[in-house]
């Protein structure tokens, strides 16, 4: 559990993909396969609520993608590079191994040499490790001004997953299952800036949070070997989707739990809330197992899919951009990725 008293969101910038890929596009790809397994075209949408899905420019890099999100959040913030103390790239797409991606997102973005910066890469949870390890910094007064920021490819992943689907003579129906998840994969871009309240312009509080683990569960969703972001490699990912639902959400429910004993809120204290965007019976199921209202929610896994550790933060930028919060308004973030790890956070408007 950690509180916190003068940690403030300042703004966010998010950059949507140019491309859209439909389920029904994917889908006319598989034709073959979706034949084979007596698989009507629409099943896609239907058992996900996703209807489509983008894709970047090729040639794109994360971190092409980072810096983009990054500025814009910059100068929704009136924050100049050189204020820049603390830098976290923290998507699970790199542009490499090595060096950090962080790297070459300090140098698009010209920020101060002096600034701390690496990158954090825990699957969907990325960005909100990424809040928390920045508040840290802030609260303890090492540093004023941060950024976050994240890029997730989907292409290579999606086209990997389709030729090998299409490719593979003896493939049975548990096989296609467990690459079925991989459809559903976006791409997009987020960064917030974060500050100290001494030199916050918005009063926009992060309250505190908490954490659990439940890492018996760490081989119902994994990609293959780490590659970085080089598009002659492919890149896979097998999900066991079922048991992934099931114990994702009791996790979700224990973290829910941790997370209201630690800040003192109740399920009616909440008046906004804003989860990692998977699907529909994902959200409809997450919402059961917290006893939360499903009204507050805000989703764009319709038309965006999800995009791993951008889902969640670019979700929320929407929703506040669309329908600005009033102030007090108290908003809990959801989050929760393969590992399976769970991280909440409460922020007072």
């Amino acid at each position: 559990m950690f509180k916190y008293a003068h940690v403030c969101l300042e703004s966010f910038g998010y950059v949507l993909p140019e491309n859209v890929v439909t389920s029904v596009d994917l889908e006319r790809e598989l034709a073959p396969v979706y034949e084979r397994f007596g698989v009507h075209e629409g099943r896609l949408e239907l058992m996900t609520g996703i209807r489509e899905r983008r894709f970047w420019d090729e040639g794109t890099l994360p971190s092409d993608a980072s810096t983009r999100a990054g500025r814009r959040a910059m100068e929704t913030a009136a924050v100049s590079p050189d204020e820049i103390e603390c830098l976290i790239h923290t998507s699970v797409s790199r542009d490499f191994l090595e060096p950090a991606t962080a790297s070459v997102v300090h140098d698009n973005l010209s920020l101060s040499p002096k600034a701390v910066i690496y990158d954090i890469s825990n699957a969907c949870l990325g960005f909100l490790n990424g809040m928390v390890s920045l508040a840290n910094m802030i609260e303890l007064g090492q540093v004023k001004k941060g950024l976050i920021v994240a890029g997730e490819s989907s292409r290579n992943l999606v086209r990997t997953t389709i030729d090998e689907l299409l490719k593979a003579a003896k493939l049975n129906r548990q096989e296609f299952k467990a690459a079925f998840a991989s459809l559903t994969i976006g791409s997009g871009a987020v960064a917030l800036v974060m500050t100290h309240d001494s030199v916050a312009q918005a009063d926009h509080r992060l309250i505190g949070g908490a954490v659990r683990t439940a890492t018996e569960h760490n081989d119902l969703c994994r990609g293959s070997g780490d590659t970085g972001f080089d598009e002659e490699a492919s890149m896979s990912m097998q999900t066991q989707a079922e048991t992934l639902l099931v114990s994702g959400c009791k996790l979700a429910g224990e973290t829910w739990r941790v997370f209201k004993d630690g800040i003192g809120w109740g399920n009616g204290d909440v008046h906004r809330t804003y989860c990692h965007q998977v699907g529909a019976t994902h959200r409809d199921e997450l919402y059961k197992a917290l006893e939360l209202d499903p009204s507050k929610d805000f989703s764009t896994f319709e038309f965006l899919g999800n995009v791993g550790s951008v889902s969640l933060p670019l979700t929320m930028a929407m929703g506040i951009e669309q329908k600005p919060p009033r102030d007090g308004e108290q908003i809990a973030m959801l989050g929760i990725g393969s590992g399976l790890n769970s991280v909440m956070l409460g922020v007072r408007w």
